[in-house]
């Protein structure tokens, strides 16, 4: 008990900051200084719009960029890395928040880190590198898909309809405009998403989301335009933390969506420490520390108000870009939004929602990857389906289930390509010091098979088949020295093969096992039925002249040596 104690102890402060996080701090301060006040700028109004997005309001947004942006910097297992809300989760919470209420989705959040830590002291990191690219892909276009229908309300200036499912939702506020049309909300909306995408493709260094942002602010005050609703009073300042939220008594119904949130969470931030290592040299993340700093972020930002967060591949991406080298630059824009928190509280209440909206649908247009989405379409069918139903089930049902449909699928499928990788094929019997005529009657006596490739569950039947439908010998060689793996099912099927064959007067002889295939032999009793006779052999050869052997004892062939009869004779003289 005290040595398991002390191996979480040491795991733990294993994932703990170490000196040298802090010696590249202050490398090249000057550039990450800048590099986090880009990042902040960029980051504010997608923090407030996926808050008000999320359905905890604006606040909660800026709370998460705070806390958990400054936590996951420092705790994290990049040094590039910026967390704060972000869309993919924002799809994930809003059914929750239409569920269980603010409440819940606080709860969910402390309940989600915990379960972040937990898989960072199992090692659990490693494990995210297994989720195909056709998943991450698919998925990833879903959630801009539903990213894009959720400001549909925002961006038409009506109230946000009841419901959690985005295309219901979407359809309701279509309906509500049609009734009541808001062209001046529409007018900011799609303004600001143009300024964002036109901006981007002439100057990528310039932040056009607060640009766009704070001229349709300043244009909406001047005109005093009325169907250009603002965020509302905000907060000067973050809350203290509390933990009056919780509530202990829904911790069991809670429990499936803080799973969700968790497995979200791990990805999305795992994902997007990976693309940061992808645009620089030199950089490697920490997998398990990633989750570890991530899972204490999401702990701690409920407790100011804040909802999940993540790793925000869009604000990681700015930072690699901008020149960032060390954690200081996820640290500055987390402070930089602190400063706005509490010191431009009252300007940052005026901007219209309309604005957010435009912003988030230019976000979602932008996570959209038509080259790579189009280089995925063209590999295979296989990563085509996968890709195509990923992001359909992302639409259609929710994140976590659609990750859950494109891995099964994409596991099914890579199981049926390596079942047909496995070939069992005749081959020639080795001449040998044999007589061509000896050679011959060996030949109609004796069939020698190669199995190559897995033997497992998915292919093993059919070499059952193929197997039990040999005829006219006496002998069958299983050469298994290329077998590359092997599973319970496949040595089950091997046994009911040999047992089949047994039955029909035709023995078996095996050449060639692997060490590292015998247990699983010996499990289900491959081994003694083969041991029991002799009837397993190390090399082939040794194999093929035990078979002459048992053709020479039951009478077929007449000792080595000895003038070769008659082939007819021996077939009427054999016993059968």
């Amino acid at each position: 008990m005290i040595s398991g104690i002390s191996r979480v102890r040491a795991r733990i402060a294993s994932l703990l900051p170490a000196r040298g996080d802090l010696a590249e701090m202050g490398r090249s301060p000057r550039r990450d200084l800048l590099a986090g006040l880009t990042v902040a700028i960029v980051a504010l109004p997608l923090a407030l719009g996926f808050g008000v997005s999320s359905g905890l309001g604006a606040e909660a947004g800026l709370a998460t960029a705070v806390v958990a942006g400054a936590l996951a910097a420092l705790f994290g297992g990049s040094n590039l890395q910026v967390s704060g809300p972000t869309g993919a989760m924002t799809v994930v919470l809003v059914p929750i928040v239409g569920r269980y209420g603010p409440a819940g989705v606080l709860t969910v959040g402390v309940m989600a880190g915990m379960m972040l830590v937990g898989l960072a002291v199992l090692k659990a990191g490693r494990y995210m590198q297994y989720v195909p690219a056709p998943v991450v892909e698919g998925f990833t276009l879903g959630i801009a898909c539903v990213i894009g229908l959720q400001q549909i309300p925002g961006a038409l200036g009506v109230p946000k309809p009841e419901g959690d499912r985005v295309l219901v939702v979407t359809w309701r506020a279509i309906e509500e405009f049609v009734r009541h049309p808001n062209w001046t909300a529409v007018t900011v909306a799609v303004a600001v998403a143009v300024v964002m995408l036109v901006g981007a493709r002439w100057r990528p260094t310039v932040p056009f989301s607060i640009v766009a942002v704070i001229a349709a602010t300043v244009v909406a005050q001047a005109a005093g335009l009325s169907g250009a609703k603002p965020i509302g009073e905000l907060p000067s300042g973050l809350p203290a933390p509390s933990l009056s939220f919780l509530d202990l008594g829904s911790l069991g119904s809670l429990l499936a969506p803080a799973v969700a949130v968790a497995a979200l969470a791990a990805l999305e931030s795992l994902l997007s420490a990976s693309v940061a290592d992808g645009m620089t040299v030199g950089q490697q993340h920490d997998p398990d520390r990633e989750l570890f700093g991530q899972g204490l972020a999401n702990i701690a930002a409920p407790l100011f108000g804040g909802v999940p967060a993540t790793g925000a591949i869009a604000r990681t991406a700015v930072n690699v870009r901008t020149g960032a080298s060390s954690r200081l630059a996820a640290l500055t824009h987390a402070a930089v939004l602190a400063v706005i928190v509490f010191a431009a509280a009252p300007l940052v209440s005026k901007i219209p929602l309309a604005a957010l909206a435009g912003v988030l649908l230019a976000t979602a247009i932008r996570m959209v990857e038509v080259g790579s989405l189009r280089a995925m379409a063209k590999a295979t069918r296989s990563d085509a389906l996968i890709l195509v139903l990923t992001a359909v089930a992302t639409l259609a049902l929710d994140l976590v289930y659609a990750v859950i449909i494109g891995l099964v699928v994409a596991g099914a499928l890579a199981l049926r390509a390596v079942a047909q990788q496995a070939r069992f094929d005749q081959v020639p019997l080795d001449h040998g010091d044999h007589t061509a005529e000896e050679h011959a009657l060996l030949a109609e006596h004796i069939i020698a098979y190669r199995i190559d490739g897995p033997l497992f569950f998915a292919a093993a039947h059919r070499f059952l088949l193929e197997m039990t439908e040999v005829a006219d010998v006496r002998v069958v060689i299983l050469r298994m020295s290329r077998v590359s793996t092997m599973d319970a099912t496949g040595a089950l099927v091997l046994k009911d093969a040999v047992q089949k064959l047994n039955r029909r007067g035709i023995v078996v002889l095996t050449s060639g096992i692997r060490p590292g295939q015998r247990r699983v032999l010996d499990s289900v009793g491959v081994l003694d039925l083969l041991q029991l006779e002799g009837r397993e052999y190390a090399t082939t050869p040794e194999a093929i002249r035990g078979a002459r052997g048992h053709l020479e004892r039951t009478g077929v062939l007449l000792p080595a040596g000895k003038s070769v009869r008659n082939v007819t004779e021996m077939r009427e003289e054999a016993p059968r």
